[in-house]
């Protein structure tokens, strides 16, 4: 029978014991995502290099299977204040721990330094479904001119068999509809203190996962976690910030970045030590643009990223 690509669907549940299924549902833990991937048996493999009396190749031999899936989700708020966004779940698994204040709000996430929460995901592609049990990931953020802004997530999980299961009926209702990014849209913009005109940003908390079979233990685990990104931003001029010698001088500054209009719909991300690196001259239908990459790094600790829901 044909499968359709455009026929898959993500479900996610935070796990309570590391590596045991919560049984995700349509109905309560559905994931409004788009652009999906899927490695379905990752890892790789080794031969054997035997000896015989003819030539020709070994059959190969899987090794430290696992499962990697990527996909993108839009940057939207809850919809009300003091609510967990629905895509929660999907940055908790990403290393970073849910603050949440009752009644008034905000919704924090911060980054943490211990091994953090796992989860599963059922990954359904037109009637076949992958699960990762002990899933562990990271995700990059998207604020693109005119466009939607975007995480993207990529997970590794344990192997599950993949197995025929038809695809869930999903309740997708807590997901908002995003905000392009724009003037209005996006009112705050700040670098090292210099409200500049934003042609574009991309942040990275920079996770490094890593799937490990060892006798005794099979588990994904986040070893590492090293923040940069990219931003660019109109030309301004010296007088007005001199973002060449602020890089040459490998000086530490603040980025700050609010999207979305009303409560319950606003996204602030909050960078509080941010170093330039290797800035550059670009075009932008006309206009000069400065390009330089970030280094993301943390001040009282684990704060170097951080994604407030209010």
């Amino acid at each position: 029978m044909t499968k359709l690509t455009r026929k898959r669907t993500i479900l996610v549940k935070i796990e309570v014991t590391e590596g045991t299924d919560p049984v995700p549902t349509g109905a309560a833990n559905a994931i409004l995502i788009s652009e999906p991937t899927i490695q379905p048996l990752a890892g790789g493999t080794v031969q054997r290099n035997t000896v015989k009396n003819t030539l020709g190749a070994d059959a190969a031999i899987h090794v430290n299977t696992h499962v990697v899936v990527g996909f993108m989700c839009d940057i939207a708020g809850a919809g009300t204040v003091a609510v967990a966004p629905a895509y929660g779940p999907l940055l908790r698994m990403c290393g970073t721990a849910e603050t949440i204040t009752p009644t008034t709000g905000p919704v924090e996430y911060d980054p943490v330094s211990t091994d953090g929460e796992t989860g599963t995901i059922y990954f359904n592609v037109d009637g076949i479904r992958h699960a990762l049990l002990g899933a562990r990931g990271n995700v990059s953020l998207t604020f693109p001119p005119n466009d939607i802004p975007r995480f993207e997530f990529t997970f590794t999980g344990l192997f599950v068999a993949p197995t025929d299961t038809a695809a869930p009926a999903l309740t997708l209702g807590a997901f908002k509809d995003p905000l392009p990014v724009s003037k209005v849209n996006t009112p705050t913009f700040t670098l090292h203190g210099y409200a500049g005109v934003l042609e574009s940003l991309s942040l990275n908390l920079g996770n490094q996962v890593e799937h490990r079979d060892r006798v005794g233990s099979a588990r994904v685990l986040r070893t590492d976690r090293q923040g940069g990104g990219n931003v660019a931003l109109e030309l301004p001029t010296i007088a007005a910030k001199d973002f060449i010698s602020i890089a040459k001088a490998n000086t530490l500054g603040a980025l700050q970045l609010i999207h979305g209009v009303g409560a319950g719909n606003i996204i602030q991300i909050d960078a509080p030590a941010v170093q330039l690196t290797e800035p550059s001259y670009d075009d932008s239908q006309g206009i000069t643009t400065l390009s330089a990459g970030l280094i993301l790094t943390p001040n009282a600790g684990d704060d170097e990223l951080k994604i407030t829901v209010k």
